[in-house]
This record gives structure tokens, C-alpha cells and sequence, in this order.
């Protein structure tokens, strides 16, 4: 036991007496480690982001569109009675909310603001009274847009997130804004819409005043629908049938929870691929301890030449230089995980998101690099091995 703590003290020595070269041999193993957790953390980061949108919003969102067919309008709505056509699928079917995207209107905060503000288009939606119940969206302030408003045809105007920031709206503030040069009282402010981003721009007005001040149908052309939990894919099958009802209506069908799952698995493949490209640098940082050490075992011909003829074993003087390696490889693993750990705090705190890192598993990573750097480390190790004492006065 004395002679292995010895041997540990010797490698310890041999470690610190030239810190630049030691520095570099564990860039590899630190690189590659750090590359592998930060990949495998910031890939898990956005998914516990993920993960929790999805569970704000719910996976039993459809959005469905209607369809030109050939031949037709190139403005194509629902018929008048699509909530009643939707509704037959009930009780899998628990809510429908339909919207009209108004073009050519344009939107000023105030008369001072044209020139500013006339060149930026901002999306104009006549909705209905539930929409905010369906896409199940709260209210950052005020209230939604209710069936007074809609009964009574009134001017009443939500701005999206983001278009009331861009206005510099203070929430209970009584403020009007134009919209077509016509003035609308702001009743309230929606929260962001994560499956939609266009509706954290926009500006919703009542169906009715849409068709009164801009001489809108009523039929909507765009239908979002609210299933029961499980029944998504079911009712997204069904739903064009029952919105056609043996007629020439076409429906397009998105699930937008799908298109989160989709970039998930695009961020997992990706992972994948970082995951990979540390793997090589991990090669790349053996094929550099592999060149290190070869070159240490020439520069240290002296003190081998010497502890041989002290008496010290081949076997105790390649025992010596792998233990450096494997020394290089914990090192520079154990540095690895804790750069690598840094990055994915730092990301998640600049991007918002959840950091999710499952201590300690990062640290079977260090493992990966041991492997490595003990691998490469065998041929500098043999090598020193095999030198005879007299062979080290030639080399030294």
C-alpha cells in the first residue's frame, strides 16, 4: 500500500511539474464532456419548457381552416352553421370558437401616430365571445371581448401581448385606439398565445362590428376546436366529414401540439448529433494525451532511466504514466461536467427556460473520458516501459 501511494505521489509530481502540458492534454476529455452534458441538458431545458407549455395549453387544440374548392371563392368561410355541424361530435368535441382574419385595415394607437405607425401591418381578428375559453388563453388585463359587445355590435377592441407593449398600453388605462380611422375603446390585453404567435400582434374586435364598419361575412374561416383529453386524433379524423356533411365544404386539419412534439424530436436528433461531435473530441482529446505523453516519455528519459536503475519494475514505470492518464481523464471528465452544467444554467436563464439537469448523472460521462484517455494512454505507457536504462542516457 505504501508503494502505491508512493507511485500516486510520483504521478501527482509528474502532473504539476509541467501544468501547460497537462493543460492541454485535458482540453480533450473537458471538451468532450462539456459538449455531451450541456447537449443532453439544454435538449432536456427546452423539452421541461416544452413540457410545461403543453401542459398550460393542452394537447386537445385543433385548428381547422376551410378550403377553397376548384372552381370556388378564393375567400372560402364555414357555413353559417358550423358550431352545430362541430357540436354533432360531441361529447368528444367540447368547445368550437371561430375567427376572421381582417385584411386592408389599418391601426393606429393615436392620430399622431400615422406616419409611424401606417407602414407596420397589424393583423385585425373579428372573434367571437369564447375564443378565449377554447384556446383556453388567459387575460393579462381588463376582460375579452363579451356577447354584449358582440349583440350590440361595439366598438370594442383586445390588444395581443406584444401590440400593447408596442403601444405603450398601461393596464386599466382608459385608452381608444383607430382602427380604419374609426375610433375603438381598449377593453383588455390577452396573454400570449404559445400556439400561435401571431395573436401575441394582433387586435380582436366582435364578429358583428366587423361586418358593420367593414362589411365582413359572419361566417368564419378560421375554427379552433376544443376536444376531450385523448380524443384529438379522433375528432381531427371526423372533423372534416362532419363539417362537410356529405357536401362540397374542405376543411384542413392541424393538431399545433404535434408541431411542438415535431420540434422536440428535431432538438433530440440534434442532441444526438452534439452528442457525437463530443464522442470525437473525446477521440481527438485520446489521439492528443496519446501524442502528449509519447513526447513526456522522451523528455522524462532521464527520471526513468533513473528509477530503473534504482530497481523500480517496467511494469511499476508503465503503471506510472497510465495512472497520469487515467488522472487526465478524471480530471478532465469531472471539469467537463461542470463547464458543461455551466452552459446549460446560463442558456436556460438567457432563453427563460427551466434548467434540467438530473445530478448526478452527468457524471457517468466521466467515465466515456477514463476510457478514453486510459486507452490512448497505453502506447506512452508501454513505450516508457520498455526503456532500458542505457537507452535513456541516449535519449536524455
Amino acid at each position: 500500500m505504501k508503494n502505491f501511494l508512493d507511485l500516486l505521489g510520483v504521478v501527482g509530481a509528474g502532473l504539476t511539474s509541467r501544468k501547460m502540458r497537462t493543460l492541454l492534454i485535458v482540453l480533450g476529455p473537458l471538451i468532450g464532456v462539456g459538449a455531451i452534458v450541456a447537449a443532453v441538458g439544454m435538449t432536456e431545458s427546452q423539452k421541461g419548457e416544452l413540457k410545461a407549455k403543453l401542459d398550460e395549453l393542452g394537447t386537445t387544440l385543433i385548428v381547422a381552416d376551410s378550403q377553397a374548392s376548384f372552381g370556388a371563392e378564393n375567400d372560402p368561410r364555414f357555413p353559417d352553421d358550423i358550431h352545430v355541424r362541430v357540436g354533432s361530435l360531441s361529447p368528444i368535441v367540447t368547445g368550437s370558437s371561430g375567427i376572421i382574419q381582417l385584411s386592408g385595415v389599418q391601426v393606429l394607437p393615436h392620430d399622431a401616430a400615422q406616419e409611424a405607425f401606417r407602414v407596420l401591418p397589424v393583423p385585425v381578428i373579428a372573434v367571437e365571445p369564447n375564443l378565449p375559453d377554447v384556446i383556453e388563453v388567459s387575460m393579462r388585463s381588463g376582460r375579452w371581448i363579451n356577447q354584449a359587445d358582440e349583440t350590440n355590435a361595439l366598438r370594442a377592441v383586445v390588444l395581443g401581448n406584444d401590440l400593447a407593449d408596442e403601444y405603450a398600453y398601461v393596464a386599466g388605462e382608459i385608452r381608444s385606439i383607430l382602427v380604419e380611422g374609426q375610433s375603438y375603446a381598449v377593453v383588455g390585453v390577452l396573454d400570449p398565445f404559445a400556439f400561435d404567435s401571431a395573436f401575441d400582434g394582433a387586435l380582436f374586435i366582435p364578429i358583428a362590428t366587423a361586418e358593420r364598419d367593414f362589411d365582413q361575412e359572419r361566417d368564419p374561416a378560421r375554427l379552433y376546436v376544443r376536444t376531450q383529453e385523448g380524443q384529438t386524433e379522433l375528432v381531427a379524423s371526423l372533423l372534416p366529414n362532419a363539417i362537410a356533411l356529405g357536401g362540397n365544404e374542405e376543411t384542413s386539419v392541424d393538431v399545433p401540439s404535434d408541431a411542438l412534439a415535431a420540434s422536440a424530436e428535431a432538438d433530440k436528433a440534434l442532441r444526438n448529433i452534439v452528442i457525437l461531435m463530443g464522442g470525437l473530441a473525446l477521440f481527438v482529446g485520446g489521439v492528443g494525451i496519446a501524442n502528449v505523453m509519447s513526447i513526456s516519455v522522451i523528455q522524462r528519459a532521464s527520471e526513468i532511466g533513473i528509477r530503473r536503475a534504482l530497481g523500480h519494475s517496467r511494469a511499476r514505470i508503465g503503471l506510472q504514466f497510465l495512472l497520469e492518464a487515467l488522472a487526465v481523464g478524471v480530471i478532465g471528465g469531472f471539469l467537463g461536467v461542470i463547464a458543461g452544467g455551466a452552459v446549460v444554467y446560463v442558456v436556460s436563464d438567457l432563453k427563460d427556460w427551466v434548467p434540467v439537469l438530473n445530478w448526478p448523472q452527468p457524471f457517468v460521462w466521466i467515465g466515456p473520458a477514463v476510457g478514453i484517455s486510459a486507452l490512448f494512454g497505453l502506447y506512452p505507457s508501454v513505450r516508457a516501459a520498455r526503456l532500458e536504462p542505457l537507452e535513456t542516457l541516449r535519449l536524455g
